[in-house]
C-alpha cells in the first residue's frame, strides 16, 4: 500500500513539471496565448480520445462510455454557467474564470486516473501497475501545462502556477487507494468515470479554449492545436496508453 501511495503521489508531482515551460516563457506567455491555448486544447482532445475513451471502451459498453461522456459535458456546461455569473461578456469567460474552469476539469478528471492506478496495482504491481504509473505521470506533464497557461496569461506567479498544477492531480493518490481496496466495484465504474472525464475535457477544449484562441489569433491557435495533438499521439504510440 505504501508503494502505491508513493507512486500515485509522484504522478501528482509530475503535473507540476508541466508548469515549468510556461514559467520560463515569462511575459511571452501573453503574446503566445492563442498558441498556448491551442496546445492545451490539442493535448486535452487527444488525451480524451486515446487516453480515456479508448480504455473505457475496452472495459465497458458503448452505452456506459456514452453516458459518462454526456455527464461530463453537462458537468462542464453547468460549471461554466456558474463561473460566468457576473464575469461573462460577449467574448465568453474572463481569464480568471477560464483558469478556474481548466483547474476544475483537470481536478475532476484526475480521480478516474487514480482509479486506473489502483486497479492496475491490484492486478499486478510489478508490470501493468508500473506501466500505468509511468504513462499517467508522463501524460500529467502536459496537463500541468494546460493548468499553467491560463494562469500565466492572467498574471499568476510562478509559485501559484506550479501549486495549481500539482493540486489539480491531488485526487489521484486518493483514487488509487480507493480502487486498490475496492478493485471489483471500482473496475465496474471505470468506463463511466473515464467517459465523464473525457466529456468534460472535450467540452472545455471545444467550447472555451479553442474559441478564445481563435478570437486572439486563428493561425497560432491552429498551430498550437496541431502541436499539442501531435505530442500526445506520439506519447500514445510510445506508451500504448
Amino acid at each position: 500500500m505504501l508503494e502505491l501511495i508513493i507512486a500515485a503521489s509522484l504522478t501528482t508531482v509530475a503535473t507540476g513539471i508541466g508548469a515549468i515551460p510556461v514559467i520560463l516563457m515569462g511575459s511571452r506567455a501573453e503574446t503566445l496565448r492563442p498558441m498556448l491555448l491551442g496546445i492545451a486544447a490539442g493535448v486535452m482532445i487527444v488525451a480524451s480520445c486515446l487516453g480515456l475513451i479508448g480504455p473505457a471502451l475496452d472495459r465497458g459498453s458503448l452505452g456506459q462510455v456514452a453516458a459518462g461522456v454526456a455527464l461530463g459535458v453537462v458537468f462542464l456546461l453547468g460549471a461554466r454557467k456558474f463561473l460566468s455569473h457576473g464575469s461573462k461578456d460577449s467574448a465568453g469567460l474572463n481569464a480568471g474564470a477560464t483558469s478556474l474552469l481548466v483547474f476544475l476539469v483537470l481536478f475532476v478528471h484526475s480521480l478516474p486516473e487514480g482509479f486506473a492506478i489502483g486497479t492496475a496495482y491490484a492486478e499486478d504491481p510489478s508490470t501493468i501497475g508500473l506501466f500505468i504509473v509511468i504513462a499517467i505521470a508522463i501524460q500529467n506533464i502536459p496537463e500541468g501545462t494546460s493548468v499553467a497557461i491560463p494562469l500565466a496569461a492572467n498574471g499568476a506567479s510562478p509559485t501559484r502556477q506550479v501549486l495549481a498544477a500539482i493540486l489539480s492531480s491531488v485526487p489521484q493518490p486518493i483514487g488509487a487507494v480507493i480502487a486498490f481496496l475496492l478493485v471489483g466495484a471500482i473496475s465496474g465504474l471505470l468506463p463511466i468515470s473515464f467517459g465523464f472525464a473525457a466529456g468534460a475535457m472535450l467540452a472545455l477544449s471545444l467550447i472555451e479554449l479553442v474559441p478564445q484562441g481563435f478570437r486572439a489569433g486563428p493561425g497560432l491557435t491552429i498551430g498550437g492545436l496541431l502541436a499539442g495533438a501531435a505530442v500526445m499521439v506520439v506519447l500514445d504510440g510510445l506508451l500504448g496508453v
